[in-house]
């Protein structure tokens, strides 16, 4: 029986090329892909697969929420986060959301195909890089100390903080994820309200503290 896959990036080449890569693998079927998160949920919703492969950095809608929502919504399929960014903070959000593994993509040619088999078989999958980051985060919360706690953040307010982060201007933020300017100003303000910062500078801190975004 083939593992029903579904993938989801928004780099077109990167996309083709892990399609190609997978469509070589005998026990596997590509049933669609997505460039963002909005269309991969459908995806899953209409296709139902067996695994959702998610770009964390998606736009309109990321791949941790886009697991969060496949639990939510209860839907069979088993969700993988892929990521440049190997960041504890962000690897747990992932977990905490529901997804089954997380894959860097500096590793994905020769670790993609082993975590869709993982997944599907009901295992966890962590590229190896992440192994010591993440028992080290675990054990310092079983020592008593808090070693990440969740962003007080809707996954829109999540997804402009990124991109805001990222250097993007408010209606650069806008086009990509096809909202007004005015709309992007909003969910920034709140953003601003609830972490009580002033500035973009403070919320890039921010966002690289919590793993939101690759930046050094």
């Amino acid at each position: 029986m083939n593992v029903r896959v579904v993938l989801g990036d928004d780099h077109l080449m990167l996309r083709e090329g892990l399609v190609a890569l997978l469509q070589r693998e005998p026990d596997f079927e590509v049933l669609g892909h997505a460039g963002h998160g909005a269309d991969l949920l459908r995806l899953a919703r209409n296709l139902t697969p067996d695994v959702v492969v998610a770009d964390v950095t998606m736009p309109v809608m990321n791949g941790i929420e886009v697991a969060r929502r496949v639990r939510s919504e209860r839907l069979p399929s088993k969700v993988l986060c892929l990521s440049a960014s190997a960041q504890p903070a962000q690897v747990l959000m992932a977990m905490e959301a529901g997804a089954s593994g997380y894959v860097l993509k500096e590793n994905c040619c020769d670790e993609l195909a082993r975590a869709i088999r993982h997944a599907y078989s009901g295992q966890i999958f962590l590229s190896s890089e992440l192994m010591a980051p993440i028992l080290g985060a675990y054990r310092e919360a079983g020592s008593g100390h808090r070693a990440w706690t969740p962003p007080p953040l809707t996954w829109r307010e999540r997804e402009i903080t990124r991109l805001l982060a990222e250097g993007h201007s408010t209606q650069q933020v806008a086009d990509r994820l096809h909202i007004s300017a005015k709309t992007v100003a909003t969910h920034r303000s709140h953003v601003f309200r609830k972490l009580n910062i002033r500035s973009v500078a403070e919320l890039t801190r921010y966002a690289v503290k919590q793993g939101m975004t690759a930046l050094d």
